[in-house]
């Protein structure tokens, strides 16, 4: 009789500790599960932020390298700042072909040029994106000078959202003069940003610097216009080129080629 109220006490002294232990390891649990919740949250809306951040700093660095792409020697850097994702300098992004039909003979010219890219993993809880251009648009050849030779791309590609930033042709008619011994010759200008780069991937904080490193322009041989006059621009990134109609149906025409060169380093 007497081990079986023992028994009994001490059962009734066992089942408060067992309780705690319990309670203790369960809310140890709760915790750790929220904290854990909370960081993916938190690195999430950093990732997020970030994202955005670039974004802007790429509009700048996109009006630095336009104020510096026709000022000889100019240069100019913007600060960015990258935890979650990387910037990348592609030092042949795009090869750009161009062409121009309605004349007695084949004008056309090709270079390549560097295009600037961030890209930050979707494995940090930041959802993929959607496309669009939060500058210019899909064509890479423009006539109006309203228009920005500046392209910005966002999309998600691959895993990744990425930021593009590449640049596009502009075709401008200079008008005409009368040269002596030929007559009234037209002119039509290309102007053209080539980025220079090696090729990177840089993390953490850092100043992407761009430079003028040239500016040429190129006199093409007279042409005589033989139809309507239209310059075709190829990126390589549509089955058909994107075309600029011009307003000349007849008369001669030179094309003077102006490139500015901007290397783009860190």
């Amino acid at each position: 009789m007497q081990s079986k109220r023992s028994l009994t006490k001490n059962r009734r002294g066992v089942s408060p500790a067992v309780s705690t232990v319990i309670i203790t390891a369960a809310s140890v649990v709760l915790v750790l599960v929220a904290a854990n919740y909370a960081l993916q949250v938190l690195q999430s809306q950093r990732a997020v932020a970030e994202f955005d951040t670039v974004q802007n700093s790429i509009l700048a660095f996109d009006d630095a390298v336009r104020d510096i792409a026709w000022d000889r020697s100019g240069s100019r850097s913007i600060r960015f700042t990258n935890s979650y994702g990387n910037m990348r300098l592609i030092a042949n992004g795009r090869t750009i072909n161009i062409a121009a039909s309605g004349l007695n003979g084949a004008f056309s010219d090709e270079f390549t040029t560097a295009t600037v890219k961030y890209q930050m993993p979707t494995g940090y809880g930041m959802p993929g994106v959607g496309s669009s251009y939060i500058l210019g648009d899909s064509a890479s050849v423009i006539s109006k000078l309203t228009d920005s030779l500046g392209q910005v791309f966002v999309q998600h590609e691959s895993g990744f959202n990425t930021v593009t930033l590449s640049y596009r042709v502009r075709i401008a008619e200079e008008g005409s003069m009368d040269v002596a011994g030929v007559g009234k010759v037209n002119y039509v200008d290309i102007f053209v940003i080539r980025l220079n780069c090696n090729n990177s991937a840089i993390g953490g904080d850092f100043n992407l610097v761009c430079k003028n490193i040239g500016l040429k322009t190129t006199q093409s041989t007279m042409y005589t216009v033989t139809g309507p006059l239209s310059i075709s621009v190829s990126d390589g990134t549509k089955a058909l080129p994107d075309e600029v109609k011009l307003n000349l149906t007849s008369g001669l025409v030179v094309f003077n080629t102006i490139v500015a060169d901007v290397r783009v380093s860190y």
